[in-house]
């Protein structure tokens, strides 16, 4: 039999998980401290856009809601990078058919709190908790409320309570780490029409910093700067608007005219943080189990916030059948299975963001891109990429970073003296996928 569920948190990962369990009949209540945000103001200047991937994908599927979710995106196939200069450069994703979703935070929540409640949920906003009482399964809110659960998910962001509930009642169990990156954030916003390409990811890369923007469905582009906290290019060195205008006219030249705003909304936006939590331990007590970011937030460099936190939902559900409906057993095969994948995206994650700030515009970066393209099309049964596999395959992240290794030692071997793509040698290539590649993938089921 099936508990009633509670949920804390009606952002992204708790909305598609209440449709998710709705659709299975199962009853659910849904606390959320904001206001329904379907009829706040959207006051902007924390959303960082979503690209949604293929683990998004199979979640939204799974929930019957993919199709209403395109509806909303737009389309990006690869990488547009934008040097000092002006001149641009087109990298590609994947293959042809292969494709990134660009969609609003705001507009995907509000869908997501649309369908849950259609689903049947009940979603109670203005509900902040207080604390929570494990031992009698009670919640507090500071509203003076109480409510009893049987089964209490905690999908409630980077700095959730329910986690924060459960490392100090629990500190022998739950031990949670918080990995700051020496850079944050500011959320610009770039009109339409403009010139840019809407199916590409812009990236400004410029080393210890880098701007980037993505489409949004009218055609105007969410466009976030990232800098270095302290440093000669950093936040802490930027005081008034001359410098900001200093620092544009400097670093992203070829924006200014794109961007009318971009003085004010570096003045009224908040500068955002960027943190990786982990947390020793996922469940509690066979009645409590974190999802999403307040279990595992990770930086946004490759994508994979939401992503990874929607797959948490259909893992879940997956092993939930593999084990008969014993939510016991389910909840301790979640906790062993999910944790290494969060671990091993959120490295790559932190990977990511050297390569997106640093990399992309460097001659033997693209030349390395270029020989991965070529070993995916001549050899597609042996070598998919690292970005690949993360991005258009559901193969778990920790299996993916291990892959990634390996391929490490493959592209060393064949970058070495190439000076053009042209002169890859496929038969050294088939001869080291073989050697090293191809065991890994038979152990793990992947050809």
């Amino acid at each position: 039999m099936n508990p009633k569920v509670t949920i804390i948190g009606a952002g992204l990962v708790g909305s598609l998980w209440a449709v998710l369990l709705r659709k299975r009949n199962i009853d659910v209540e849904v606390f959320e401290k904001r206001p329904d945000p379907r009829k706040a103001k959207d006051e902007g200047g924390r959303s960082i856009n979503l690209v949604i991937t293929s683990r998004g994908m199979h979640g939204l599927e799974q929930a019957g809601l993919l199709q209403k979710a395109l509806d909303l995106s737009s389309p990006v196939y690869g990488r547009m990078i934008h040097a000092k200069t002006g001149e641009l450069s087109y990298q590609q994703y994947g293959q042809e058919s292969e494709r990134n979703l660009s969609i609003s935070r705001s507009a995907l929540n509000h869908f997501l709190i649309e369908e849950a409640e259609s689903a049947g949920a009940k979603i109670h906003f203005s509900h902040s908790l207080d604390k929570i009482d494990f031992k009698n399964k009670k919640i507090t809110f500071t509203q003076g409320q109480t409510h009893s659960y049987e089964m209490l998910f905690g999908t409630d962001g980077a700095g959730s309570l329910v986690r924060k509930n459960l490392t100090q009642q629990f500190p022998e169990k739950f031990q949670e780490q918080t990995q700051w990156l020496p850079a944050d954030y500011k959320e610009l916003f770039l009109p339409a029409p403009n010139a840019l390409d809407k199916k590409a990811l812009h990236i400004w890369p410029r080393g210890s910093h880098m701007m980037m923007a993505l489409a949004n469905l009218d055609g105007s582009f969410t466009v976030t700067l990232y800098l270095p906290q302290k440093g000669t290019v950093s936040f802490e060195n930027i005081k008034n608007a001359q410098d900001v205008e200093k620092l544009f006219k400097t670093e992203f030249p070829d924006t200014i005219t794109l961007m009318p705003n971009y003085l004010e909304d570096f003045t009224k936006h908040p500068q955002g943080a960027l943190g990786t939590v982990r947390c020793s331990q996922w469940v509690c007590d066979n009645s409590v189990a974190l999802m999403g970011d307040a279990a595992h937030a990770i930086v946004p460099f490759f994508g994979q916030g939401m992503n990874s936190g929607f797959e948490d939902c259909t893992t879940f559900l997956r092993l939930l059948e593999e084990n008969g409906n014993n939510w016991t057993q389910t909840l301790a095969a979640y906790d062993k299975t999910q944790r290494p994948n969060a671990n091993a995206i959120a490295d790559m994650a932190i990977e990511n963001w050297r390569e997106m700030s640093e990399k992309v515009g460097d001659a033997k970066f693209l030349l390395r891109k270029k020989v991965e393209a070529t070993l995916e099309k001549k050899f597609p049964q042996l070598f998919k990429s690292r970005y690949g596999m993360v991005t258009y395959t559901l193969i778990p992240y920790h299996l993916v970073q291990q892959a990634g290794l390996l391929q490490d030692q493959i592209l060393s071997e064949l970058l070495k003296g190439l000076e053009s793509v042209e002169d890859l040698s496929f038969e050294k290539s088939e001869t080291l996928l073989k050697e090293i590649y191809l065991p890994f993938l038979k152990q793990n089921g992947l050809v």
